[in-house]
């Protein structure tokens, strides 16, 4: 990739060795606050709601980038003023035997599209997960809790964010018109 259309791509990019960025693009910057020279050699958990959170992310990134070499998801991060933001991250590694060694990350900010809603690291899983469409049942396997819970935190979510159905919460989640 050359270096001007990394600097000036219209998404944040950043190119990451075992989690630290090494080097990030102008939109990068914007998105968390200051210029690219700011983030060298910055660990990426400072992006992250908790540590928790960078560490469950990452163990669910590094399972997925074993099977394929590349990850997707859209969670909540963490501006450098510490404000939180719906943020859709892609990345591609180019290490397959070890993933996290050396990669390529996309940040886009979406927080136009969906609201920031003050939500618990679990509930932000559950959020998460049921955005992909997985049962109460699956995201209890995934989380290792029980199905009653995991129905539970919908609740809760349907609460804060004032809708009737999982449907409607799942819209609202994912910024898409009702």
């Amino acid at each position: 990739m050359s270096d001007i259309a990394f600097d000036y791509a219209p998404i944040g990019l950043c190119e990451l060795e075992n989690r630290i960025i090494q080097r990030c693009n102008r939109q990068f910057a914007q998105t968390f606050g200051g210029v690219p020279d700011d983030h060298r050699n910055r660990p990426l958990r400072h992006f992250y709601p908790t540590e928790a959170e960078f560490q469950r992310i990452g163990e669910r990134g590094l399972k997925a980038m074993r099977e394929t070499g590349e990850y997707s998801d859209e969670r909540i991060m963490r501006r450098g003023n510490g404000d939180l933001f719906w943020c859709r991250v892609r990345g591609r590694s180019l290490t397959p035997d070890d993933p996290f060694r050396h990669g390529v990350w996309s940040f886009a900010d979406i927080s136009d599209e969906r609201p920031v809603v003050q939500l618990t690291p679990r509930e932000r899983e559950v959020a998460i997960l049921s955005c992909r469409g997985l049962s109460a049942k699956e995201i209890g396997q995934q989380l290792n809790l029980s199905y009653r819970t995991i129905e539970a935190h919908r609740a809760r979510l349907l609460d804060k964010f004032g809708a009737r159905k999982l449907p409607e919460l799942v819209a609202k989640l994912s910024g898409m018109p009702l």
